[in-house]
């Protein structure tokens, strides 16, 4: 799957490396990408965690509107956030990252995007959801939705990569999607939403995560061309319904060739809504 999120026309010329550097690593260059069609810049870690398709599909998949309170799960430099900021004005999303160089990038972001008032950024450790809750005085039950694209490899599977923080940000040991899953649960109020995006390989286990918390389950995969099994889900609850879960049609990404379909162009260049899902006014 790409990992950036404009055509594949322009995803080139869209990128150019920024000598302003990470704020807490002097000798770490950033680039500095388009999102959403040039609607946003988005200031990355060069060779850390770097944010594409899945955060911009994340972003058009969560149901909120205007006036509520969003959480986001390792906001990392603050695409997914910035995308949903766009797309729906009125906003109050609060973003918690384990990284000091990604929180700060997620502010400045939000910043020179013209969301520094949209977007609060707060640094804990969401292995240790009890603790980073109480820690940053956060309330129980307070936020309307949730959001996050966890760290899905599994360690002992996987290559590390050479960088901690794009370590951290890829790789999970143990229970930390369920410690995820947890905080998430935690913060959202009766009724709102959890929406996560996850490798195809681990519905199983998200669902058994999502089972318990919430209900109105909703699976909607992301097929990299016609025809391909799916290599990525977005999966949503609602916490504390009993509905039924619901396998949805999903989305083809690419056409024949390397471009993207009209229907993913409309979500990664134009900010359109997944309108399965964030569409469907489920709250």
């Amino acid at each position: 799957m790409s990992n950036l999120a404009s055509s594949s026309k322009d995803r080139d010329s869209k990128r150019r490396d920024s000598r302003r550097g990470d704020p807490t690593r002097g000798d770490q260059y950033t680039t500095d990408d388009a999102f959403l069609g040039g609607r946003l810049r988005v200031l990355q870690s060069k060779s850390g965690y770097r944010a594409g398709l899945d955060a911009v599909m994340l972003a058009a998949a969560v149901p909120a509107r205007p006036g509520e309170r969003i959480v986001e799960a390792g906001i990392g430099a603050g695409a997914a956030a910035l995308c949903l900021a766009s797309r729906i004005g009125g906003l109050a999303i609060t973003g918690i990252e384990i990284e000091a160089g990604a929180a700060a990038l997620a502010r400045r972001n939000a910043a020179r995007n013209g969301f520094a008032e949209t977007i609060k950024v707060l640094e804990a450790d969401l292995a240790r959801p009890g603790d980073a809750m109480r820690a940053l005085g956060l309330e129980q039950a307070s936020f309307d939705h949730a959001m996050a694209n966890p760290p899905f490899y599994a360690r002992a599977a996987a290559r590390l990569p050479a960088d901690p923080g794009k370590a951290r940000a890829h790789m999970r040991d143990g229970e930390l999607l369920e410690r995820w899953m947890r905080l998430c649960a935690g913060l959202v109020r009766a009724r709102g939403t959890i929406t996560m995006i996850l490798p195809a390989a681990l519905l199983a286990e998200a669902m058994a995560l999502f089972a318990g918390r919430t209900g109105a389950l909703a699976i909607f995969p992301l097929f990299p061309r016609e025809g391909a099994a799916a290599s990525r889900v977005i999966i949503q609850g609602v916490k504390g319904s009993r509905a039924a879960p619901r396998l949805m049609p999903g989305l083809v990404l690419h056409g024949m060739g390397s471009d993207f379909t009209p229907q993913a162009e409309a979500i990664l260049r134009h900010g359109r809504a997944i309108e399965a899902l964030a569409g469907a006014g489920i709250t």
